[in-house]
């Protein structure tokens, strides 16, 4: 089976705070898997450390009002077409990201307040069929 998986959850210090989201819930469940690591953000050529991101009334910003839309939909899309190429069956992402938040995100208001929703990454998937899994549920 191959997945593809938010590189933070691996260990890859690529989080907006220059840090990780390593599971080793993750580690035990891909140890007999083909693992593709993708980070929307980077690929969307977010620097690393980077301002903390949040969608507020559907769009992305930095807390100053700072749009990173452009960014996040082009990391999206470029994180989309390699699931695609590498032909990937399930993509297991980070909760509460403006990117990969696959049931929860932040509420925009940058205040750590979760709702229900979709970060841009998820919400691409999902409108392609494509299978995504919060880590919290694996």
């Amino acid at each position: 089976m191959k997945i593809a998986v938010s590189a933070c959850l691996l260990g890859e210090n690529c989080k907006y705070n220059g840090g990780n989201n390593y599971s080793e819930k993750l580690k035990d469940y891909i140890k007999d898997k083909d693992v593709v690591a993708i980070c929307p953000e980077v690929l969307g050529g977010l620097p690393i450390p980077r301002e903390p991101s949040e969608i507020v009334n559907g769009i992305v910003r930095h807390k100053d009002g700072t749009s990173v839309d452009k960014e996040f939909k082009k990391g999206a899309k470029a994180a989309l077409e390699i699931v695609k190429e590498q032909k990937v069956q399930i993509v297991i992402l980070q909760s509460r990201s403006p990117s990969c938040g696959v049931n929860t995100i932040y509420d925009g208001s940058f205040s750590g307040r979760i709702i229900s929703g979709q970060g841009i990454f998820a919400d691409l998937l999902k409108r392609n069929g494509i299978k995504a899994i919060d880590i919290e549920d694996l």
